[in-house]
């Protein structure tokens, strides 16, 4: 009789190659080759939001895949952050992050992730002043008579923010330190909520980029007292900046940025980074963003940690 078991082998052998192909052949399988999901850790509508929108319509229309953007707003930024801390590296889940992803584990020092350990950066998206403002029924039109008016009743004034730490938070209270005063913080979730509250004089101040609040200071719904940085802001030329209104020593800005789960291929990351800055460069999404006013100068990628020290608040806990 006749041995089986050479037959048994092959056939075995051919079962086994025939599973391993559809793995060989995704593995071969150029990047992307599926939907890319965008977690915006803020709510629709807010800065990180409209980057995430524009510069992710632009990848979708370069790389031929959909670039579809998941809000997942909530505990600044936290929760979105973590989602993507946790998704598989393989460049189909990214991060917009903005300053707290390097501020949040001081802030908050029980977080089950780590801003810098657990991300790899892809490439720098975008950076701005912030713009100090009002609502437009507020009796002050200056810097000077907000903080008077903040000194002359300890306590009275509010601001809001995107969350617990983010840019506009931290920003607030270095703005009453500096100028001396107390005003209790509000937390959103998100930069878009706390607008409305806001607008409504519900809250007294914020600490914003011009992509959020320059469509309400142009309607008059706001108004503009100051801008951060060395110099006025070209869409606000005639507000002076903190410095010229009395507060040298006042220095704040939001950046944003994209991120990948560290462990992302290399090859993944540097296709990313090329897309990202070749969408950057491209006049219309340039035109979209310029009309709120980020700087989106190309740049290349770079470790979280290296700009960490630059972001990190003095004296948070």
């Amino acid at each position: 009789m006749t041995s089986t078991a050479p037959l048994r082998r092959r056939l075995g052998a051919l079962f086994l190659a025939c599973l391993a192909a559809p793995s060989l052949a995704l593995a071969q399988a150029p990047y992307p080759s599926k939907p890319i999901r965008l977690v915006v850790p803020f709510a629709a509508g807010g800065a990180v939001d409209t980057v995430g929108r524009v510069v992710g319509e632009r990848l979708s229309t370069q790389m031929g895949q959909p670039v579809i953007v998941d809000n997942r707003p909530g505990a600044n930024a936290n929760i979105g952050t973590e989602n993507v801390a946790r998704s598989a590296p393989d460049g189909y889940s990214l991060l917009v992050a903005a300053n707290g992803v390097v501020t949040n584990n001081t802030l908050y020092p029980k977080l089950s992730f780590n801003g810098l350990r657990d991300f790899v950066a892809v490439a720098r998206l975008g950076y701005a002043p912030l713009v100090l403002v009002v609502p437009a029924s507020a009796p002050y039109k200056t810097v000077p008579e907000l903080l008077a008016a903040a000194r002359a009743k300890p306590g009275d004034m509010s601001y809001g923010s995107a969350g617990n730490g983010s840019s506009g938070h931290l920003a607030g209270a270095l703005l009453a330190s500096v100028g001396k005063f107390d005003a209790l913080h509000v937390a959103y979730k998100g930069g878009s909520p706390a607008l409305v509250d806001l607008i409504a004089g519900r809250t007294s101040f914020m600490l914003l980029n011009p992509l959020e609040v320059l469509p309400h200071i142009q309607s008059g719904r706001l108004r503009a007292l100051a801008v951060s940085g060395a110099q006025r802001a070209p869409m606000l030329p005639n507000v002076p900046t903190m410095a010229e209104a009395g507060l040298p020593n006042f220095d704040a800005s939001v950046w944003w940025t994209l991120l990948a789960p560290a462990g992302t291929a290399p090859e993944v990351v540097a296709k990313l980074n090329a897309e990202t800055r070749k969408a950057l460069a491209d006049a219309g999404t340039r035109e979209k963003l310029a009309r709120s006013a980020p700087s989106s100068r190309p740049r290349a990628r770079r470790r979280p940690r290296r700009f960490s020290r630059a972001n990190r608040p003095s004296g948070s806990r």
